[in-house]
């Protein structure tokens, strides 16, 4: 079997197996299991011991036990709701084979009179005498019933019989996979085999055993394929020739020294590192990472009015159409006169739009900022030189890919996230890019103060923001929940506003996920123009927006929220002249974990250490407090308990990178663990 058919029998489908029709096929498809591959990662969670024979006078009530007996008699009421009973013996004892709903043709199958059958189940008592309620485990081969059977968190409908059956069949025609690992990768894991490590990995002695080689020889791989794939996109775009930009510093130091602040030591770094990627002939593909108001937005903005000096024209794409018309707002304010700004809404006339579009791909337009609508077939860019992202964690690996095809030869790429991630993470989410960081934050920018207060001394805020109030200042207050739930205790944020609009009379207005695109944006520029003193919002108010007269931010049932997205809503705030506070309010019985979440907040306005913290804490499924379709879905890597396996893996991959080794070898490996059609192409 060559390889090519190794990893095709691994990706058939489910129903190539013996006993999976489209019933147990659709059942399985519900846990999301496609194909056998899917199944090996479906690991036991406990085992039944049942290769230990007793007789039926040493049977122990209440346990599963396996014993060999000898049927010798039915019994088949005619009364319907009464169960069929098979009367069996051993040379110990009498025991009782009960069935209900159970045909009589099928009882006298599969128990046939005088015949030797081995049977396990739980030994039950009735009326003086053991039985067995509807015995799955039953055979005359006693082999296939004297064995241990793993136990696995079953989809329903489906039994651990054909469960444990379907992956027994699975592992015993495991393909034999040439070895795609180095002799120096292979020492680290005790020279054991991908298959041998399989078949260790379901064996029920080694249930949860993460620090074995085969466990972690397998964590490696699945890091290690996530790397080669990054690897073969990074390579792709390289191999990409554009037109350079010829980068204007003298134009660009002028425009940085008429700002009203000083750039910092690291957006000084990350805006060399892009006018490096602009200037040079291969195709930019940039991640600029930032924490909550570091100034990542000025660094963009220079880098397109680099390109704009070039020659070429700049779109900016952000998630929502107010940070889109803030970042619009700031260009016109800092571009020389002579740049032709606009922006594209969902708000804009048609004609209005007709006449934008027609200016865009004429080239009479250097700059458009809008949201995702800029990339539509019908937005046509006569010289498209950079297209730079806002709040990048919306697009996973290849909808990055995609969008820097789309912007043809000559077009850069710069996305930006102000989520600090742990670098373990930053490796795999996006390793096919290049990455700019700016940890420091401007030296104007105050740290936000954060308060934990009990909900019974609601009181004592309500006084606090009655007193900013009256100094002029704006309030954020965040919710979890848009509508009371009667399973969550949790406040909604209909029933706060309502609470608050007492406390405060038209001074009070309500965001959240039901309200519409168009009245959202109308509540923001008016809380933006301070026509009304507090917000109170769901989550959706975490995103950049730029609001310097909010300088409070309330949050309920803060013990709820993620580290880092605690740290992205306090990011609301703070981002005027003026001290700023976060008020976290609590329920008085915490768990220990949201004790030590509130705490490091308190402590630190770095937003690399919480995510590193929140990472520790909360596990890297969900540290961001939203589902992200960058993060990959690890089956046993664990970015926190194999760090150094990540480590390991990018060391690798730059060996492999820098001795141009053929990667062809792990055609397989690719194949199994990204399906990735972006690199369909290996030999």
């Amino acid at each position: 079997m060559n390889n090519k058919r190794n990893y095709e029998y691994l990706l058939s489908d489910l129903s190539s197996l013996k006993g999976v029709g489209t019933k147990t096929k659709n059942l399985l498809k519900k846990k999301n299991i496609n194909n056998l591959f899917d199944l090996l990662w479906k690991l036991p969670k406990s085992y039944t011991d049942r290769s230990l024979s007793s007789k039926v006078k040493d049977l122990k009530i209440g346990e599963i036990q396996t014993v060999t007996i000898i049927p010798q008699k039915y019994n088949f009421p005619r009364v319907r709701k009464l169960p069929n009973r098979v009367l069996c013996t051993d040379e110990t004892g009498e025991i009782d084979c009960v069935f209900f709903n159970s045909y009589e043709g099928y009882i006298k199958k599969i128990l046939p009179l005088g015949r030797e059958i081995t049977v396990s189940g739980k030994i039950t008592h009735f009326r003086n005498k053991y039985q067995i309620t509807n015995p799955k485990y039953l055979s005359e081969d006693s082999s296939l019933i004297k064995q241990v059977h793993n136990k696995y968190s079953l989809t329903d409908g489906v039994s651990e019989k054909i469960y444990n059956k379907i992956l027994v069949q699975i592992i015993d025609n495991l393909p034999d996979f040439k070895e795609w690992h180095s002799k120096s990768i292979m020492s680290k894991f005790q020279n054991i085999s991908w298959n041998s490590s399989i078949k260790e990995l379901h064996k029920p002695k080694n249930i949860g055993n993460f620090k074995s080689n085969f466990y972690q020889r397998l964590a490696f791989d699945e890091i290690f394929s996530t790397f080669l794939v990054n690897s073969q996109i990074r390579k792709k775009i390289r191999k990409i020739k554009k037109k350079n930009k010829n980068i204007n510093i003298k134009k660009q130091n002028t425009l940085i020294s008429n700002l009203d602040f000083s750039l910092t030591n690291d957006q000084i770094k990350s805006l060399d590192e892009i006018n490096k990627d602009l200037s040079s002939t291969n195709k930019m593909f940039r991640l600029l990472q930032g924490d909550v108001g570091s100034g990542k937005t000025i660094v963009s903005l220079i880098s397109a009015i680099n390109t704009i000096n070039s020659g070429f024209q700049v779109a900016v794409m952000a998630p929502t159409e107010i940070l889109a018309r803030q970042h619009y707002k700031l260009a016109k304010k800092i571009f020389p006169k002579n740049i032709n700004v606009e922006l594209v809404s969902g708000k804009s006339e048609y004609k209005t739009k007709k006449v934008i579009l027609k200016k865009l791909e004429d080239n009479k337009i250097d700059i458009i900022f809008g949201t995702h609508a800029i990339f539509q077939k019908k937005v046509i860019f006569k010289k498209l030189g950079l297209i730079i992202i806002d709040e990048q964690h919306k697009f996973g690996v290849n909808q990055r890919k995609r969008l820097s095809d789309k912007g043809g030869v000559d077009c850069d790429v710069l996305l930006m996230t102000a989520t600090p991630i742990p670098r373990t993470l930053t490796m795999t989410i996006y390793g096919d890019m290049d990455i700019s960081i700016i940890r420091e934050k401007p030296k104007n920018r105050k740290p936000v103060k954060t308060y934990s207060k009990l909900e019974a001394k609601i009181d004592d805020v309500l006084k606090y923001i009655n007193k900013e109030i009256k100094l002029g200042n704006q309030i954020f207050w965040v919710c979890p929940l848009i509508e009371e739930s009667k399973k969550l205790d949790h406040s909604s944020a209909v029933k706060k506003f309502e609470y608050l609009e007492k406390k405060f009379p038209n001074q009070v207005s309500l965001l959240h996920g039901k309200t519409d695109l168009e009245e959202k944006n109308l509540i923001l520029n008016n809380f933006l123009k301070n026509k009304f003193k507090i917000l109170v919002s769901t989550t959706i108010i975490e995103v950049g927006i730029d609001f310097p007269n909010a300088n409070v931010i309330v949050i309920e049932n803060a013990n709820k929220f993620g580290l880092s997205q605690l740290h992205q809503l306090r990011g609301r705030v703070g981002r005027g002249d003026k001290d700023s506070t976060c008020i976290l309010l609590l329920k008085s019985n915490l768990s220990e974990n949201a004790k030590k979440r509130i705490k490091i907040l308190k402590d630190t306005n770095d937003g690399f250490l919480i995510s590193e913290e929140d990472m520790k804490i909360r596990g890297f499924g969900d540290i961001l407090g939203f589902k992200q379709s960058g993060i990959k879905n690890f089956k046993l890597a664990d970015p926190i308990h194999n760090s150094d396996l990540f480590v390991l893996a990018e060391k690798e991959m730059r060996r492999i990178e820098k001795f141009n080794e053929n990667i062809a070898k792990f055609k397989p490996l690719i194949k199994l663990y990204d399906r990735a059609d972006i690199i369909n192409d290996i030999a």
